[in-house]
């Protein structure tokens, strides 16, 4: 069976990567999803000194090296990502302010591959529906990832309160984590 392949946006990467480890590039479940970042998220992270105090732990060899596996991407798809991409980022500068060239990055990989990306950002997930790009929110990726046996209910409260502590939990947060894991959040 063919790995399905899941992509990761920056937000999504940082919340889970220092929980989950190795996060990246490890097949969990019966169709053997496995999960990706752009190399952008380097250059993202290069670029924002707040990211790089927040995150610090990102240059570790340990995350570093997982992140070294990239999405293999034929010269075609790379020709008809650059033409979603365009397409995509139009629509953002004419009719849906919002989202960011990474952003829209991220969906038109998504939209070329035929792959969910996962990000919590209402107007990234906004701007895949509008062009019929499949969306999880963080939340959503962990229930699969339980419901696969990847991860346990005590590695969700851990991740779940570590948000709550940070100051960094997504929108939607604790109706989602009722919804989606049947009890309070943490």
């Amino acid at each position: 069976m063919a790995q399905s392949k899941i992509l990761l946006d920056s937000n999504s990467y940082f919340r889970l990567a220092k929980s989950i480890r190795p996060l990246l590039f490890v097949e969990f479940g019966e169709n053997q999803h496995c999960l990706y970042v752009l190399s952008e998220l380097e250059d993202e992270y290069a670029r924002s000194p707040r990211l790089q105090t927040k995150f610090s732990w990102v240059n570790e060899p340990e995350y570093r090296d997982n992140r070294l596996k990239r999405l293999t991407v034929s010269r075609k798809e790379k020709t008809a990502r650059i033409t979603a991409y365009e397409f995509m980022w139009d629509h953002v500068q004419n009719l849906l302010p919002g989202p960011s060239r990474l952003d829209v990055v991220h969906l038109s990989y998504g939209y070329v591959l035929e792959i969910p990306v996962v990000t919590d950002d209402a107007d990234m997930r906004e701007l895949g529906r509008i062009f019929g790009v499949k969306t999880l929110k963080t939340m959503e990726l962990l229930k699969l990832m339980l419901d696969c046996g990847h991860v346990d209910m005590p590695t969700i409260r851990t991740i779940a309160a570590y948000w709550s502590y940070e100051a960094d939990r997504p929108k939607d947060f604790a109706v989602d984590y009722r919804r989606h894991f049947n009890e309070a959040p943490p």
